[in-house]
């Protein structure tokens, strides 16, 4: 069968997949450790006993962000094994300071540290068996034996890893288990994208118009009625070949927030040869990946209950505000009234604005928020749809950006790199112009794109479309890898690609499907963890 994860597939047309379902979700520097409970300092720990009653409620039980191995129980006092202060941030100035062109290197990234006594234990980080069998199958060479070198760890928490809607290479995406695998696996940012219920309560949800992917609606008679398009078998030849794929869409603004609190989070995709809702449901195969499955349904969360849980956890924030399919204003809910609605949310929940790193493909969010919520605005991260080179911005329009403060972008990883023949994985034009512009870099997304030892891979020539292989992981390598695909010959060579986008591009950190890999890269190779230094980052200049 044939899955599209990204929720849109379209036979003999273009398959849209960046503004409605694309692939969002990149930072680097390092934090320093807490003298006392010797963690990461990633930001405003858990504060009081009212903190601490709602991690309980939160948290509940801890999966193993490896779903290979038996799923271990965490307790709230496990969480937080001594009561944090309300101690003040440290005062450290700016939260990112873009680094300057080229070889005249600055620190990006300088997080917000607390208080020696204002702590919380958080789960030990286990990267699971993952990123050790990617460093396994790389060449041999200097980077397989740095990394080699790191089989036994420790690890720690790290900046440079951004979940990317959790862990959801092997979870319900946007679920409290995604995050919860996130952050087990080191994850020192994680994503909630945003988008709002009929009754303008604001929700964790990837796009307006997946449910019909990334829930259980369909298998819910009287929510399954509210769909835009109820579900549509798909249609064959009397030879068995695919007319038209099974459909179906489902809105999140046309559910209430009660009904939303009905639906299961389930791991994004759809099978468009299903004859029947149940077949429909089956979710994408991962076994190229190595890993088991390791949740089928995941519990969806507000986005202020994912606010709740983030600090609990510890980690800091990365919200994307989604564009809206419905035309603003919607119930008098204007676009610059969601805007600040997100920001809010975290206000109430008294964030540090420095832990919070908002996001968006619309500039003019990103515009709003530097004018009218600066200390959020500041790090705002301007996300990049460019679906080929040529939609690139030119190196005037990314002096533009940083001439009206937006100091980072966040292009799709292809923008970054190019690649040959030879392997030779190399900066692009556009990563030295971003770079030239004093724009720090996240790029989105590392292992989104299935198997890079597959055949074919960047096309989906030769792909039969009655085969298990994912169409949108098929079609997604030559999104994300189409500017180096013929540098891409195995699974391992994800590692040679986050090594060049480190040691070269200089990206400030990296959004990941599966950001244990990340966090065992960013571990051995000292980024966003090392205590008591203020590193400067990238380490070394664009060659």
């Amino acid at each position: 069968m044939v899955y599209s994860m990204g929720g849109f597939i379209t036979w003999g047309r273009k398959m849209v997949h960046l503004k409605h379902c694309g692939f969002r979700s990149g930072r680097a520097s390092r934090h320093r450790i807490c003298p006392v409970c010797h963690y990461p300092v990633l930001g405003v720990p858990l504060a009081g006993v009212g903190a601490l009653l709602l991690a309980g409620t939160l948290l509940g039980t801890m999966a193993m962000a490896n779903p290979t191995t038996e799923t271990a129980n965490t307790t709230a006092a496990e969480v937080s094994a001594a009561t944090p202060t309300d101690a003040a941030l440290a005062e450290t100035g700016d939260p990112i300071n873009p680094p300057a062109p080229l070889s005249k290197q600055s620190t990006p990234f300088s997080p917000p540290v607390p208080s020696a006594t204002a702590h919380a234990t958080l789960p030990a980080i286990d990267p699971g068996p993952r990123p050790l069998s990617l460093v396994q199958d790389l060449d041999e060479g200097p980077l397989k034996r740095r990394l080699l070198s790191c089989a036994q760890g420790p690890f720690q928490r790290t900046a440079f890893a951004i979940g990317h809607r959790g862990a959801c290479l092997a979870y319900p995406e946007h679920t409290r288990e995604s995050y919860l695998a996130a952050a087990r696996q080191g994850a020192g940012f994680i994503e909630c994208d945003v988008t709002f219920t009929k009754d303008l309560e604001l929700v964790c949800r990837h796009a307006q118009n997946d449910l019909h992917t990334s829930t259980d609606i369909l298998s819910i008679p009287d929510l399954a009625a509210k769909c835009r398009r109820p579900f549509t078998p798909a249609t064959f030849a009397a030879d068995g070949q695919l007319l038209t794929p099974a459909s179906a869409e489902c809105w999140t603004s046309d559910l209430t927030l009660a009904e939303f609190r009905r639906l299961r989070g389930r791991r994004d995709g759809f099978n468009p040869r299903a004859r029947t809702v149940e077949e429909y449901q089956q979710p994408p195969d991962i076994v190229w990946s190595g890993l088991a499955v390791g949740a089928e349904y995941g519990t969806l969360l507000t986005h202020r209950e994912s606010i709740a849980l983030f600090q609990a956890l510890g980690v800091m924030m990365i919200p994307e505000l989604k564009e809206s399919l419905v035309p603003l204003p919607f119930g008098g809910l204007s676009r610059t009234a969601l805007a600040q609605r997100l920001i809010d949310d975290y206000k109430a929940a008294g964030v540090d604005p420095r832990r919070v790193w908002p996001q968006s493909f619309l500039r003019e969010d990103i515009r709003y928020w530097l004018a009218e919520e600066p200390d959020f605005g500041r790090q705002a991260v301007y996300l990049e749809a460019a679906e080929r080179v040529a939609d690139l911005p030119s190196p005037a329009e990314l002096r533009g950006y940083r001439a009206e403060g937006i100091r980072i972008v966040a292009p799709p990883l292809f923008a970054l790199l190019e690649g040959d023949a030879s392997g030779a994985i190399r900066p692009s034009p556009y990563a030295r112009d971003a770079r030239a512009a004093g724009l720090a870099i996240i790029p989105w997304s590392l292992e989104r794109s299935g198997s890079l030892a597959a055949p074919d891979k960047g096309t989906n020539n030769g792909v039969d479309k009655g085969t298990n292989i994912g169409a949108d992981y098929v079609t997604d390598k030559g999104f994300y890898y189409q500017t180096l695909n013929a540098a891409i010959r195995r699974e391992g060579d994800v590692l040679r690609v986050l090594d060049v986008l480190a040691q070269e591009v200089g990206i400030l950190a990296i959004f990941s499907d599966w950001p244990a890999t990340v966090t065992y890269y960013a571990n051995c190779m000292g980024l966003a963890i090392e205590p008591e230094v203020k590193a400067s980052w990238p380490r070394s200049p664009l060659r």
